[in-house]
């Protein structure tokens, strides 16, 4: 039987034969690929059934390039819709990364640096009243080294605004800012507040104009200006009843909020911290950005000294930076730079590998909450699956 090499030796022009017998070989492989393919698909699936899921979409990148997008399961678990990769998901505290690459923007233009006093930012007096002497900056607002807390909550700047709220000591810790670190969505809500006052523009349109679009993203942070078909309702599992319930409030309009924005306060109606609205694609080509050192395909967003300074952990304790931060829990021997999101039963996850040029997304609008290592169960092994289905044998 004669070999493909030896046919293509025989009979094909020596300026052609390389060309033909690639091509060959892919016909050839292919059906391993697909073998292969099947293979993690399968895994997925099996996860799925393991661990209650109503969906998931996924995204991986290789070699800095996109190399694999599909959704898994129901967009409507009622009506039994397939979800899609074009659907969008509220992605919850991977939003931070969004809002943090926009303050980047504006330190760029010189507009603020972080290491300003967020008091003179923000309009009103933000000290831990048991360190009063110690100014708070920006950098320790993104990097939650700031000593804020969220016990009074965080969808109003009202409970940190002594102008408004008597009881402003609950919003901080015991210990002085910049010596310890807690995760606190409060921080990231002021942060687009302090977003908006210095670019003037509207936090949600800021973010779609200086970021999404020139990226070619379809997203954002207002519900009401965007496609609702493309949401996909977010679920809650619960136990007891072993059924998954609709979360109604993760895409509930802020229309009538919005009438009465105040410019420069009123910015959490939109949640900085949490409420960008995106598909697994597109959010992969926002962390190939990242990946990038803050370009993708000819666009900069920021400078890569920023988008570096962005990956830095600033608290050892969480190995947290800026709106990223760095896990070897995800993936074993692994160190994997990125953000998780978990909100009204949604969990997602964005993280690369920032010298192989690898990342993976995956968003569950609904699976079980269970943890494994500091990461959602569902969200870990899927990871690791697409890992071991697509990368693992060049890494």
């Amino acid at each position: 039987m004669l070999k493909v090499e030896n046919i293509c030796k025989s009979f094909i022009p020596s300026g052609v034969k390389d060309i033909l017998f690639l091509g060959i070989l892919f016909l050839f492989t292919l059906p391993v690929f697909a073998q292969n393919q099947n293979a993690f698909e399968d895994s997925i699936m099996a996860i799925m059934q393991r661990r209650p899921t109503v969906g998931l979409s996924v995204a991986v990148v290789k070699d800095g390039k996109m190399i694999y997008n599909k959704s898994f399961g129901y967009k409507d678990l009622e009506k039994k819709t397939p979800l899609e990769n074009n659907n969008i998901f509220r992605i919850a505290s991977i939003s931070k990364s969004f809002t943090v690459t926009s303050l980047m923007q504006q330190v760029e233009k010189k507009r603020l640096t972080l290491d300003d006093d967020v008091s003179d930012l923000v309009g009103f007096k933000i000290r831990n009243p048991k360190f009063p002497d110690t100014r708070i900056t920006l950098r320790m607002i993104l990097s939650h080294t700031s000593s804020l807390s969220d016990a009074n909550g965080y969808y109003t700047l009202d409970v940190i605004n002594p102008a408004k709220n008597k009881n402003t000591e609950k919003c901080y810790n015991d210990y002085a800012p910049g010596t310890d670190y807690q995760y606190c969505n409060l921080n990231l809500n002021i942060a687009g507040t302090i977003l908006e006052r210095i670019s003037g523009e509207r936090f949600d349109h800021y973010v779609v104009d200086h970021v999404l679009t020139p990226l070619g993203l379809y997203g954002g942070y207002n519900i009401d200006e965007l496609d609702a078909n493309l949401f996909a309702p977010i679920y809650e599992y619960n136990w007891d009843s072993a059924k998954f319930f609709v979360s109604p409030d993760a895409y509930a309009s802020r229309k009538k909020e919005i009438e009465q924005y105040v410019m420069g306060y009123s910015t959490p109606i939109f949640s900085p911290t949490g409420g960008m609205k995106i598909s697994a694609r597109d959010l992969a080509k926002y962390m190939m950005m990242h990946m990038n050192g803050g370009k993708l395909n000819g666009v900069r967003i920021i400078r890569k000294n920023h988008e570096m300074e962005m990956r830095k952990p600033l608290s050892q304790k969480e190995l947290y930076g800026m709106g990223l931060h760095t896990t070897t829990n995800l993936i074993e021997g692994k160190m994997l730079i990125g953000h998780t999101g978990v909100a009204y039963g949604l969990y997602s996850s964005m993280f690369f590998e920032p010298k192989k040029k690898f990342g993976i997304v995956v968003i569950s609008n609904g699976c079980d909450q269970r943890y494994v290592d500091g990461f959602n169960g569902v969200i870990r092994e899927v990871t690791n699956a697409l890992y071991d289905g697509l990368i693992r044998k060049e890494n």
